[in-house]
């Protein structure tokens, strides 16, 4: 099983004809995700890898019943296209544009809130059900199909985490990047009670990293709702206060925004929490044998 995107998902894509989009769509067409549409405004009609380009989203929704986005346009666009989703009858969107102004990205989420939208985004590298569907920038080939969901506020870092994961023999149900600005469409909270009620899920491994409360909101969740065990791990334990750390987001504001205390927090909740990357398979394995 999977949560957000599977065998059925019908992505379009938006931005198809710039360099990114492009280049991924290319990707995730090889990974065998079913890409029905793009849109870039001024070149509908045209035809890209096989693929219809349209104005509109709508027009690309009402001719090719696509039910999910996938955004590659430039920043100063990034508004404009999750605003033509909100518009639409689409009930997921992944941006992947980073630098989107946080003004943008506050009024376009509001606005997909209100439309029962769920975002993805921005400035995130996507997600993937290994075996099943990839929409983003995500390494297809270090992911395996299997029963551990990972969601997670960094990109690289995802990466080096699936691939220690992948080669202790522990495959993935489905993978999350939710990206690191400020602005977010979903973060921690509204995606743990996905896995938790997903059947192809075991155990989830949260990545979290300094700024914020998130991951003491989530922690704080999972011991009110959650029967299934997490693993967690903490980046910046070295990032000085008040210096913004590769994350628009990842910026220290107080003493409870630190890594240490994030850390404490999850501890606190029965969260064990890795000191380094490699420390994530046997934690999930010590939770999975526990009896």
């Amino acid at each position: 099983m999977s949560i957000l995107v599977n065998q059925d998902t019908r992505l379009l894509v938006q931005g198809i004809t710039g360099r990114d989009g492009l280049f991924h769509t290319e990707r995730m067409l090889e990974y065998g995700t079913k890409v029905v549409a793009g849109v870039t405004p001024g070149k509908g009609g045209q035809t890209v890898l096989g693929i219809p380009v349209f104005n509109t989203v709508a027009e690309a929704v009402a001719k090719t019943g696509a039910n999910t986005s996938v955004i590659y346009v430039p920043a100063k666009f990034a508004k404009a296209a999750l605003l033509e989703v909100a518009a639409s009858p689409l009930k997921l969107v992944v941006c992947i544009t980073e630098g989107v102004p946080t003004l943008d990205a506050l009024e376009a989420f509001e606005q997909l809130k209100a439309a029962g939208i769920r975002l993805i985004g921005p400035n995130c590298p996507g997600l993937i059900s290994p075996g099943s569907c990839k929409v983003g920038i995500l390494p297809a080939q270090i992911h395996k199909p299997g029963r551990v969901g990972v969601v997670s506020r960094s990109g690289t870092l995802t990466y080096e985490i699936v691939a220690a994961l992948t080669a202790a023999g522990l495959g993935q149900s489905t993978c999350i990047g939710i990206g690191g600005d400020p602005v977010i469409g979903s973060r921690f909270v509204d995606l743990l009670p996905l896995f938790e009620a997903d059947p192809g899920t075991d155990s989830v491994v949260l990545v979290g990293e300094i700024g914020g409360q998130d991951e003491v909101e989530a922690a704080r969740y999972f011991q009110q709702h959650m029967t299934k065990p997490i693993v967690a791990f903490m980046a910046g334990l070295t990032a000085p206060p008040g210096r913004r750390m590769g994350h628009a987001g990842a910026l220290i504001g107080g003493a409870n925004e630190t890594a240490a205390a994030k850390t404490e927090a999850l501890n606190r909740a029965g969260i064990p929490v890795a000191r380094i990357t490699s420390e994530i398979p046997g934690l999930i394995f010590s939770k999975l044998t526990k009896p």
